[in-house]
């Protein structure tokens, strides 16, 4: 059941993601927002490309829109009329329940990711390869610990959907240790 992706889908999923995250910038830089999106979709087809039977337009929009929920004003309910149920239901997945103490917010999210197809898995898995980048200057040492340790939480629980991206963020864990004093 190989679906190709369709650009069409794509430059849809892009456009509503740029416009949702308009103004928006990667934390601790002048980056606009969408150069994330286009890393994790980057990442997704990939990912793509190596491994076969996916639904890869599902894979694709969660991968441009998984934060659509969570850091902007975008709707369950306009998700599902815009792109569908299923991307809807991938994206709200995605997305932290915010009313949660922030130390149960991911387990709870990859409780909810598990729960659906392996595309959704997909899509946090390569969320977390490209944000495994040099973290923000103004992060304390027990903050990038604690990332790389949360990323090693995801990377177990997820890396039976796609050995390719689960071998890219393995990668990416053992690097980011660079950032991590040794005399702490």
């Amino acid at each position: 059941m190989s679906i190709n992706w369709s650009q069409e889908e794509y430059i849809k999923a892009y456009r509503f993601a740029a416009q949702k995250h308009q103004g928006q910038k990667f934390p601790g830089t002048k980056i606009s927002y969408i150069m994330h999106l286009s890393f994790v979709s980057m990442e997704m087809i990939a990912a793509l490309n190596e491994e076969k039977e996916r639904d890869e337009n599902l894979a694709i929009q969660c991968s441009l829109l998984h934060d659509t929920i969570e850091d902007t004003d975008t709707t369950f309910e306009e998700l599902e009329a815009e792109f569908g149920l299923p991307v809807a239901n991938g994206v709200l997945a995605l997305s932290k329940d915010s009313s949660l103490e922030k130390s149960l917010q991911m387990k709870d999210s990859l409780q909810k990711i598990k729960e659906r197809s392996q595309e959704i898995w997909m899509v946090k898995l390569a969320d977390r390869i490209t944000n495994l980048q040099a973290p923000p200057d103004y992060w304390k040492q027990d903050k990038i610990i604690r990332y790389r340790e949360e990323a090693i939480c995801i990377y177990e629980t997820l890396k039976d959907a796609s050995s390719f991206l689960a071998s890219r963020l393995a990668l990416k864990i053992e690097g980011y240790k660079s950032f991590i004093n040794s005399d702490i």
